[in-house]
């Protein structure tokens, strides 16, 4: 998390996807791979994802928000992006910690897809048993 002329950068993460986001102060935008949040993720829960913390701190509106994410899907790319902004929500202004603290913002989830295992098709699925 570093900071270079009121621009707060931080890295967050969920599942395979990792988000790098900037954040300055500024009138709301939010720029992800290029593209506006509504281009970019058309799921209504994905884009409420994104913005939990933004208002649950009251800064939506206040500043303007760059993302860069990379792998997953678009849920744990969304889940990667909440992460990232509740980070650099921090670096921004670290009152701003123990709210996010609180709704669980700042914590990585660490859930992944759980490994093949040899001798069976999937993770916990077993071959078809034929008795005869």
């Amino acid at each position: 998390m570093s900071n270079t002329a009121n621009t707060f950068y931080a890295t967050g993460r969920r599942k395979e996807a990792t988000a790098r986001v900037w954040l300055s102060a500024g009138e709301g935008k939010i720029v992800i791979n290029g593209r506006t949040l509504d281009e970019y993720f058309g799921r209504e829960t994905s884009k409420m994802i994104i913005n939990q913390p933004l208002l649950l701190l009251e800064q939506q509106g206040k500043v303007d928000i760059k993302v860069n994410v990379t792998g997953g899907g678009l849920s744990g790319q969304a889940g990667a992006i909440r992460h990232g902004i509740s980070r650099a929500l921090v670096a921004y202004n670290p009152e701003f910690r123990p709210t996010l603290k609180k709704a669980g913002f700042l914590t990585r989830d660490p859930r992944a897809v759980e490994r093949k295992k040899y001798g069976q098709p999937g993770a916990r699925r077993r071959f078809q048993f034929s008795k005869r």
